[in-house]
């Protein structure tokens, strides 16, 4: 479990959405209200880059990175309870070597390996979790920064997520796409039910979360979020879904920051869970 912040250190963080507003409509529409709360922080002991995406089980938490000098990207997995490296597996495809947004469904986690540019190439790559071998591929003629699992679907967003790719996985080419329907630069998403949390970037130190239906695409609900504190000169004030996201029922998990990394742990409240 991750551990609890206490005292002062709890103060310090305070809440993500401490300027949280919530809406029934598009993200420039907000009323101000508090939906979640912070229940603690986790370090990731390990070597990390630039922070993708999270996902995370009972026992796991896996990471995705690109270190962008070197030209290589990663998915990290690490134990839950201790924050500690379990194993780092390169997905490095050629000039394709950004890794992104990640999403587990079953047994599989899927990755999407990007070149570092708009309107490129990437490859959307399944990973069995538990021996992290590369199960299958599927390969898209634009940059993917972020992908949604299900049993039957995945949904892609490209460049900033300006547009979102609906894949049926017993094809490989995707049966639609569709402009994304907010402002928000996604860069980690999951499908819940019959809903694609997205979150991403408005600016550099805030961001939002939508829930969208699928298939509709339309937005349900929007959450604007505020930023980290930072801890100095390398590591500055971060929008909290600047990076990694992911969704456990009423806990929320993201990753902003890059190495050396910690997980923040929300409690989001029951009319978000019941979304």
């Amino acid at each position: 479990m991750i551990r609890s912040a206490i005292g002062s250190r709890l103060a310090a963080f305070t809440l993500l959405f401490s300027s949280l507003a919530v809406s029934a409509g598009p993200p420039e529409m907000r009323n101000g209200i508090e939906h979640a709360r912070l229940l603690g922080t986790l370090a990731l002991s390990g070597q990390l880059f630039h922070v993708q995406g999270v996902e995370v089980d009972s026992a796991h938490i896996w990471v995705t990175s690109a270190d962008r000098w070197s030209g290589r990207g990663y998915i990290h997995e690490f134990d839950r309870a201790s924050g500690k490296i379990v194993r780092r597996v390169e997905l490095t495809d050629g000039p394709r070597f950004h890794p992104g947004g990640i999403s587990m469904h079953g047994n599989s986690i899927w990755v999407p390996v990007a070149e570092l540019r708009a309107h490129s190439s990437a490859v959307l790559v399944e990973i069995d979790k538990t021996t992290m071998q590369v199960r299958r591929k599927i390969r898209v003629a634009d940059h993917l920064g972020c992908v949604a699992a299900s049993d039957r679907m995945l949904i892609a967003g490209n460049w900033d997520s300006r547009q979102l790719y609906l894949f049926d996985l017993t094809g490989a080419q995707p049966v639609r796409v569709v402009r994304n329907p907010t402002r928000t630069r996604y860069q980690d998403m999951k499908l819940v039910g019959n809903k694609l949390v997205a979150g991403g970037l408005l600016t550099g130190r805030s961001g939002a979360i939508e829930w969208i239906d699928v298939p509709t695409m339309q937005v349900a609900r929007s959450l604007q979020t505020g930023a980290t504190t930072g801890t100095g000169l390398f590591n500055p004030a971060k929008a909290y879904t600047g990076e990694g996201m992911a969704v456990e029922g009423r806990d929320l998990y993201l990753v902003p920051e890059d190495g050396p990394s910690r997980v923040y742990h929300f409690r989001m409240d029951e009319t978000l869970a019941a979304l």
